[in-house]
Formats: C-alpha cells, structure tokens, sequence
C-alpha cells in the first residue's frame, strides 16, 4: 500500500519514500504512479519535481497550489538540498568530482538522454567516493541541476554507469540486478506554512 511508504504527511504536503520501478507520475502508456495512488487516497494533490521510474527515494507532493507554488519556487531557486546514493560500475577514480557536461533528449532514442555540447542544456552534478564494493564503487551525489536522467547520463559518461540502469550501462542483466542502484536518499526544503526547515533522510535498497 503506497502510504505504507510516507515519511511525512499533514494538509499541505506529502513526502515518499517512492520504490523503485514506480513512476512519479502518470506515463503516456502507463497510467500506475505514485501520484495517482496517493491522490487516491488523499484526495487533491499536485505534482513538484519527479524521479525517474527507475529511481527510488524521496519525493515531495504538494497538497494545494498554494504549498505548490511555495515548494516549486524552492527547487528552482536551488535552495533545496538533494543529496542521492548510487552504486555505479567499476571502481572510480579519485575521492570528489564534478561533471559538467550540457544534456539535451536523444529523439530517435526518447526517453534517452545524450550530451550536446552545442545544443544541450546546462547541467552540473558532484559526486563523492564513499567506498568500494565487489568492484563497484558507491558514491554520494549532488545535482546543481535537475536534468532528465542527469546523474545516470552523467555517470555513465564519465565511464561508470549505475549497476542496474537498463538504459545506460551496457551491462544490464535484470536477473543480476532487479533494481538500479540509484536513490534519492536526502532532501531538504522549507516547510510552506510553518516555514521549517525539514530534513528527511532514507537509506538506500541497496
């Protein structure tokens, strides 16, 4: 049952742990979301930023448009605080990193993403080595922007795809790894009635 994975709820906001494998919201051929089961259950809701389908972690849905225009206003202020966990191929090089590298949608190829460095959008992520693991490397990540598919792209270009990311690492095996290893572990906003500061923190599946 999806409130089963609610980390916070009261009649502004609503804040998920979304599973893996779930979108955030409604597809053109898949109409099953995270945001069509909670408005199910809760009733009017609206849509604040999204994660891949394949990205587990934290998610916030606003309530009413006022809570949304609020929250909104935060994220594309960058002054959010998004914190992801991923565990990607082979052992990284170095301890910290910064990708830029501009990203623009592969049409032929839609939903993929490709760089372009003529045509692509701006888009900043920095990582963080964390340790090593059976060869693959775990590491924390930091988005400046929010690109889509922007830390599986960027990883991937760097030369160290997420270990279970059907789309961009070349050795997926659905049977060895069931879920991507990427997940959106910390996020910090403004509250917008009470104007707290709230921090959530989920662990990762993997």
């Amino acid at each position: 049952m999806i409130l089963d994975h609610v980390l916070f709820l009261d009649d502004q906001i609503v804040v998920l742990n979304k599973p893996s494998g779930l979108l955030s919201v409604p597809g053109l051929h898949n109409k099953d979301s995270a945001f069509g089961r909670l408005s199910a259950e809760l009733g009017e809701l609206h849509i604040v930023h999204r994660l891949d389908r394949d990205t587990s972690g934290i998610i916030v849905y606003a309530r009413n448009k006022a809570a949304l225009t609020f929250i909104q206003q935060q994220f594309e202020k960058q002054t959010t605080r998004k914190v992801y966990e991923s565990l990607v191929n082979g052992v990284v090089k170095g301890n910290l990193g910064c990708i830029n590298m501009p990203i623009i949608v592969d049409w032929p190829n839609r939903p993929l993403q490709k760089i372009s460095h003529t045509e692509g959008r701006y888009a900043l992520t920095r990582w963080r080595k964390l340790g090593v693991e059976n060869g693959n490397t775990r590491v924390e990540l930091y988005p400046k922007t929010g690109r889509s598919h922007q830390l599986r792209l960027h990883m991937q270009q760097i030369g160290h795809p997420m270990v279970g990311d059907p789309f961009y690492s070349k050795d997926y095996d659905e049977q060895k790894t069931p879920i991507m290893c990427l997940h959106a572990r910390e996020l910090d906003f403004t509250h917008p009635t009470s104007g707290e500061r709230l921090a959530f923190v989920c662990k990762p599946p993997f």
